[in-house]
């Protein structure tokens, strides 16, 4: 529940992109043992965009963010804040947020990356918010971008049919007389960490050998089931706490892992699928970029109204997840 002292704040505006690369199914089918067909009925994926070898995280943020000032009409000056999402950052340090800095020269702002994997967007919006409810914040740029295919394995055909590249970028400003944010829900299960993972400075966890030298390693099977039990679950919290039921939610917008996942969600939610905004048919999963894709999609293709209730709910690696309950009225 909002404090009655909080600065209410909403999304003012948002921009995406994603590479000219394409990697159809078609193409996967000469890289390793697979079939159009079966990607299709196993996750509902067709293509996704690839990056450049020389293109890499920051670019495709800086990309967004300019899509983002251009079709809102926004001056970025005065941004307090930059967070992005990403677990793919051009290097350790510095972060992509300071690089977004620096390439706006948004002189006054702060500026840090935040690492929740696939459940990253809704963690940084939710911290946004929290920044500008505490006051010490007014406007806040928020990125999530990810350039997965250079920590893919395309040898490995459980992971390489999933991932690709692409970014997305809002605003979140303070409006007092029009509150955007009404609830949010977040959780973990760090237990589950061995389920998806990259390999890092150390090369074990709670004492198990990782796999994959860098790149991503996943056990589909486990994380589907805890997908598919906790987002449910979340979904009715988030609402709760906003003291709606979940049928007044006008779109669902879940991170867009798979599509037979989104829909064993829908199924045991009782949300309807047709509300339901996914991004992943044409650019795969993205990491924490899937949510403001689909987002994006949705106002682009006339779905997303001004007024209509939103649920977001990101999860992944972790294992993370964060919903929120928010009015689109940019």
């Amino acid at each position: 529940m909002m404090n009655a002292n909080a600065i209410p704040s909403r999304i003012t505006a948002i921009g995406t992109y994603v590479p000219s690369g394409v990697l159809r199914n078609a193409d996967l089918e000469k890289m390793v043992e697979t079939s159009d067909e079966w990607i299709l009925q196993r996750t509902g994926i067709h293509e996704r965009r690839i990056a450049a070898k020389d293109e890499f995280t920051s670019d495709l943020a800086i990309a967004a963010v300019e899509n983002m000032a251009a079709a809102y009409g926004k001056n970025l000056t005065d941004v307090d804040l930059i967070l992005v999402a990403t677990s793919t950052p051009d290097f350790p340090f510095p972060s992509v947020a300071s690089q977004i800095q620096a390439h706006f020269g948004i002189a006054q702002a702060g500026a840090m990356d935040l690492s929740a994997t696939c459940a990253g967007f809704t963690y940084a919006l939710h911290t946004a918010n929290a920044m500008i409810a505490s006051g010490l914040h007014r406007k806040v740029l928020v990125v999530a971008a990810e350039t997965l295919s250079k920590v893919t394995d395309y040898t490995d055909r459980t992971t390489c049919i999933l991932f690709g590249d692409g970014a997305g970028a809002v605003l979140v400003e303070a409006d007092p007389d029009a509150p955007g944010f009404h609830a949010a829900y977040l959780g973990s299960k760090g237990d589950g960490g061995i389920h998806v993972y990259r390999s890092g400075l150390s090369t074990s966890m709670d004492g198990r050998e990782l796999e994959g030298n860098g790149c991503i390693v996943q056990n589909g099977r486990e994380v589907y089931k805890w997908a598919v039990t906790t987002v449910p679950t979340g979904m009715q919290e988030v609402a709760s706490r906003a003291g709606i039921a979940l049928d007044e939610v006008d779109w669902f917008i879940p991170h867009s892992a798979n599509l037979r996942m989104i829909e064993s969600i829908c199924e045991r939610s009782g949300f309807p699928l047709e509300k339901t905004l996914y991004s992943l048919a044409y650019y795969g999963n993205t990491s924490a970029a899937t949510i403001p894709l689909a987002l994006g999609l949705g106002i682009e293709q006339g779905k997303v109204k001004a007024g209509d209730k939103i649920l977001l709910y990101g999860f992944g690696g972790g294992l993370v997840h964060a919903g929120l309950l928010l009015t689109w009225q940019p």
